[in-house]
């Protein structure tokens, strides 16, 4: 038996609907279904397209009136008869795959590109830092230079004074 089944709404799309709708499809057993999101008459849209034996259908029918994702707004769901040819469930799940891929990567490519201007910051202000104490560590050098040769130059002349030899 081959049905499509339409749900319409203000938010069908970009709540897991498909993905709601696949995985009920799986643990039913079915092994040809398709869904893709859509616009029909400017609402969005969900079809999905199942063949089955005929109790499963019913209880995918019932599953889909009374059930739908979080944060779905469903304003409509129709079902009607299906003749044309319905792929494995895998292709279904493989598209989803993609998709998901198709998503991330452009994300993690964002990534990357923000790790590597972190990376550039942190280097560029690690130099900063790095001749901020050089020249710190260079004047206090030459200030102990300084030190230095006032306490010599001081104890020459007490030693000198009291006659004692340096």
């Amino acid at each position: 038996m081959k049905f499509k089944v339409i749900i319409k709404g203000r938010k069908v799309h970009d709540v897991g609907y498909r993905v709601f709708l696949t995985n009920k499809a799986h643990s039913l057993g079915v092994k040809n279904f398709n869904t893709f999101n859509t616009f029909i008459d400017g609402t969005q849209s969900v079809i999905a397209l199942i063949e089955a034996d005929a109790e499963f259908v019913e209880i995918f029918k019932g599953f889909i009136n009374t059930t739908a994702p979080n944060n779905a707004e469903v304003e409509n769901v129709s079902i009607e008869e299906y003749i044309n040819r319905i792929p494995p469930i895998e292709t279904c799940m493989q598209v989803f795959q993609m998709e998901q891929w198709g998503k991330g990567i452009p994300i993690l490519v964002k990534m990357l590109e923000k790790q590597d201007q972190i990376i550039d910051t942190i280097k560029t202000e690690g130099d900063k830092t790095r001749d901020v104490v050089s020249g710190y560590k260079s004047q206090d050098i030459e200030d102990l230079k300084q030190e230095i040769s006032h306490i010599k130059n001081t104890m020459a002349k007490i030693a000198n004074k009291v006659g004692v030899e340096v």
